[in-house]
């Protein structure tokens, strides 16, 4: 049997990991092989899931709520350990906004369904205002920094490289640090059918995954050559940021799964998805999680 896993940019531990042998060792100890999907939007993980296109991957904490409230039938495997310095939500440094609360009717580039919308959606949440209502959430591109410094938007959800490049040149200030507002996890889930029915080739993913967050650990100046190869950004940046990550792959647990709940219902409050999701619902029926 073959497993394909998931790869797109944005998720550095299984970018690293399609690169590696980690996958292909780890799976020939219970008689599997690896292939590697590569796709560029990390949002479409749960559709991918779903058609049988991939049977694991990786994203931040939006992608798999919005994929249960669409009737995808995942299972939340593994997740990082907290990143609070991997994105900021960033204003220029004359802006009359200081708090979260004074982002009413102010237009925020972000990436739309991916983490950064529980990012915003939840400090609004916290102040009493509406992601859906209260601000214009506009889709960020490669222009977002150059439409904050012009005036043209109000606030932008930057990270990674383009956070360090941003913060280096000056002129804007993080008015939301992501650690203050959402524990912002790396999360990894699959289908159903495969985390029940193959639980031993899920846990041999999930090593796979350490090691490869152990070697991004130990190689971050290569690290940051690969991610600015794919994305763009000086290595430089890129190493800053990627120092930054925890690179380490935590269990599934209670807490996570409050985490996420929350962030599922402040959605369904803001109408970002239609139904409400009970996260609960996303955990495989095999075997103990820790609490």
């Amino acid at each position: 049997m073959t497993i394909t896993i998931g790869v797109h940019a944005s998720n550095p531990t299984l970018l690293h990991l399609s690169r590696l042998d980690y996958a292909q060792e780890e799976l020939a100890t219970v008689g599997e092989t690896p292939a590697f999907h590569r796709y560029t939007d990390g949002v479409r993980t749960g559709e991918l899931l779903a058609g049988g296109v991939i049977d694991f991957g990786g994203t931040g904490s939006t992608p798999p709520v919005t994929a249960q409230a669409a009737g995808h039938d995942i299972v939340y495997t593994a997740v990082s350990a907290p990143r609070p310095d991997h994105g900021a939500l960033l204003v220029l440094d004359g802006s009359a906004l200081h708090t979260a609360a004074d982002l009413k009717g102010a237009t925020v580039h972000l990436a739309v369904g991916s983490w950064q919308t529980h990012l915003v959606a939840k400090a609004l949440d916290d102040v009493g205002l509406s992601y859906s209502t209260d601000i214009t959430a506009a889709r960020s591109g490669e222009d977002s920094e150059q439409r904050l410094r012009a005036g043209e938007i109000d606030a932008w959800v930057a990270q990674g490289a383009s956070l360090v490049a941003a913060l280096h040149t000056g002129g804007v200030r993080v008015l939301l640090r992501t650690a203050d507002v959402i524990t912002d996890r790396s999360v990894f889930f699959s289908r159903r059918d495969l985390a029940e029915q193959r639980p031993e080739i899920i846990t041999a993913l999930v090593r796979a995954l350490r090691r490869a967050d152990d070697w991004a650990k130990a190689h971050p100046r290569e690290a940051a050559g690969i991610a600015a190869a794919q994305q763009g950004g000086e290595v430089d940046d890129w190493e800053t940021a990627l120092r930054a990550l925890p690179w380490r792959i935590e269990d599934v647990t209670d807490a996570f799964l409050a985490e996420q709940q929350q962030a599922a219902d402040i959605f369904v409050r803001t109408g970002f998805v239609d139904h409400p999701v009970t996260v609960a619902d996303a955990v495989a029926h095999t075997g103990e999680r820790r609490s």
